[in-house]
């Protein structure tokens, strides 16, 4: 499908690749790893021929459709709303449509074959290209990243970036390209949403490179892992687990043979350096040097897994209680977020508070924090000391102080030893101390900002969504730092790796109430998909039990009884209606594309009335349908 030979890629001095290759094949789903700034979102710029090779050569197939998500179009902005938007992706669709229309206004009054027969082929391209599906698809796209269904018709410019993405992101998954490229889609998605997304992804017939410092998500999607380091690109075949255990087995073997060939340099640079100044042996000294300049040399592995060493230690120990909640209530205007829920934080406790985007989450933190108005009362614990890891938490550091002067503002009780021997742990090591923020990755930023919250050495921290925008470096960094943490904390995160290595309780939101499960997030996610699969069984044997129910006289009131059955008949027959029209709807508009129909003036004209007819008739049964369905959710 793709292949790029010996390419070379050089971007403000240095080289990103050099003589690198890249080969993909059609079905595959690959995630792209690498460390930031080695060049993962830039491949994927040359792939889509956004950026040129400095050297190399690159072959597609000809006919080779792309779709590439980037951050690039968390710019993009429009008065239209998300659903127009996500429709671009039907751009031939949408052209028949218009056509399709003015046509038919035509014929009414200007008859002619010529109109006709192109009417005709329009409305079969139409069919076959799905244009009578399009909105649905779109809809049901736009519904699974996340968006209401009253939301559907809102303008994009009313929405947040992150929102902005999954209209993208969804229009790209219309679209149905061959390949589809996405970098990091995950930054912008809640929990259910990731999880709509691996659903849809597994069953994608195209290619699909992913950069994602998402390991759970690779796990779950990627069917081979491509490395980018040192200048060049390194494949391997299976996810992510798979990758790590290739990656150390290729490099202990890199590492023996990187010693065995300075083993065998050495020992030939002593042979030269012996034998140099006699002339007996300058035929040999010569062969062998000769020998050494064309040796391939094998580079040193590069220990990308620095290890920190930050002890962040609670200065106190608190009681037992941390924090008590009770009676809790929380609205905005007619948006009920919690309503009289009750829970209580224990010593000990790590809890991740997972769910859909808008539930409430960040409001649950700041609640507990003391920076939110509510109703209820929330009763912090003796010696409790909190710290709160907010999302805006990056930029509120001073982009124009050094690391150390950043962190020294804050701790002003610590020695300039102490913070540097602390930013060490932090791998800010030398002179990285004296880096302005404002040149920092937001990996490094967030490493300062964690910094910040060590130094003051609470007992209990409130951590909303700390693993935004981290490298896969920076989260294990915090992962070690809160499993060697003595204190207690709540965490907001939708990465499922992270919490699964952080977490033994489990926090969610539903129907306004707080919800808890006592265990990791791996056992719930076992329990809740035990659940689900007991609910599908148990569907029938719930039906069965209501059998009994009936037989026995249980202040059932007949006529009531009675009177839903009759109404549930009706809506059974109305159904069989609505599915009979749709089917005659769609065989006349077949009838209208065949050429012994529309050359016909008065077979055309009569099966477009017909057409005509049944969808009023359609409509009006459909509007029966909703008022008995209506009637019947009152006995339920």
């Amino acid at each position: 499908m793709i292949s790029i030979s010996n390419f070379s890629f050089e971007f403000g001095g240095r080289y990103l690749y050099k003589n690198a290759d890249l080969h993909i094949k059609p079905g595959e789903r690959i995630g792209l790893v690498g460390k930031n700034g080695t060049g993962k979102s830039t491949l994927l710029r040359i792939i889509s021929g956004e950026y040129q090779m400095s050297e190399g050569d690159l072959s597609k197939l000809k006919s080779l459709s792309m779709g590439f998500l980037n951050q690039d179009l968390l710019s993009y902005n429009t008065g239209d709303s998300i659903t127009n938007v996500a429709m671009q992706a039907f751009e031939r669709q949408l052209y028949l449509e218009k056509e399709i229309e003015k046509l038919l206004l035509e014929v009414e009054t200007n008859y002619t074959e010529q109109n006709l027969h192109k009417l005709s082929e329009m409305q079969e391209e139409f069919l076959h290209t799905g244009g009578y599906d399009m909105r649905f698809k779109t809809e049901e796209i736009l519904e699974g990243l996340g968006f209401k269904t009253e939301d559907l018709n809102k303008p994009l410019s009313q929405f947040s970036g992150g929102w902005r993405m999954r209209v993208m992101l969804a229009k790209m998954l219309l679209m149905q390209p061959q390949l589809l490229m996405l970098d990091e889609p995950t930054n912008h998605l809640d929990l259910p949403s990731i999880q709509w997304l691996e659903t849809y992804l597994t069953d994608y017939n195209g290619t699909v490179i992913i950069v994602s410092h998402d390991r759970y998500f690779l796990n779950r999607m990627v069917t081979k892992i491509v490395e980018i380091a040192n200048q060049k690109i390194y494949q391997y075949t299976g996810n992510f687990d798979d990758y790590l255990l290739q990656k150390k087995e290729r490099d202990e073997l890199q590492t023996r043979q990187f010693e065995n060939q300075q083993q065998y340099i050495k020992e030939q640079e002593k042979f030269i350096e012996r034998f140099r100044a006699k002339a007996s042996k300058a035929t040999l000294i010569q062969s062998r040097v000769k020998m050494l300049e064309r040796l391939d040399i094998v580079e040193a592995v590069q220990n990308d897994n620095s290890k920190i060493n930050v002890k962040f230690i609670a200065t106190k120990q608190p009681g037992k209680i941390i924090y008590e909640l009770k009676h809790i209530e929380k609205s905005y205007g007619e948006n009920q977020i919690l309503s009289n829920t009750d829970a209580a934080i224990v010593r000990g406790d790590r809890i991740a508070l997972i769910g859909a985007n808008g539930k409430g989450k960040s409001t649950l933190l700041r609640i507990i924090d003391g920076s939110e108005k509510f109703l209820g009362v929330v009763q912090q614990g003796y010696n409790v000391i909190k710290a709160f890891y907010a999302q805006h938490q990056l930029e509120s550091l001073n982009i124009e102080n050094t690391v150390l002067e950043e962190l020294a503002g804050y701790a002003t009780n610590k020695t300039e030893i102490e913070l540097r021997t602390l930013l060490g742990g932090f791998l800010f090591h030398g002179d990285d101390v004296f880096k302005k923020i404002k040149v920092l990755s937001g990996g490094e930023k967030a490493r300062v900002s964690l910094a910040k919250i060590v130094t003051t050495g609470s007992n209990f921290l409130i951590l909303d969504e700390p693993t935004n925008h981290l490298d896969m470096q920076s989260i294990d960094i915090l992962i070690e730092v809160l499993n060697n943490y003595n204190g207690s904390y709540i965490i907001v995160s939708h990465d499922r790796h992270f919490i699964s290595k952080t977490s033994n309780k489990i926090w969610w939101l539903e129907d306004c109430k707080i919800k808890e499960y006592p265990g990791s997030y791996s056992e719930f996610e076992a329990s809740e998909t035990l659940k689900s699969k007991k609910n599908i069984n148990n569907h029938n044997a719930i039906k069965s039990e209501i059998k009994p129910v009936k037989k026995q006289n249980l202040s059932i009131d007949k006529n009531q009884e009675n009177k839903k059955k009759k109404l549930q008949n009706q809506l059974n027959e109305l159904e069989k209606t609505i599915e009979k029209l749709n089917n005659e709807i769609s065989k006349t508009e077949i009838e209208l594309a065949k050429e012994e129909v529309y050359i016909n003036p008065d077979k055309f004209k009569n099966t477009l009335n017909s057409v005509t007819l049944l969808k009023k008739e359609l409509e009006k049964t459909e509007s029966e349908f909703e008022n008995i369905f209506e009637q019947l959710l009152k006995f339920e």
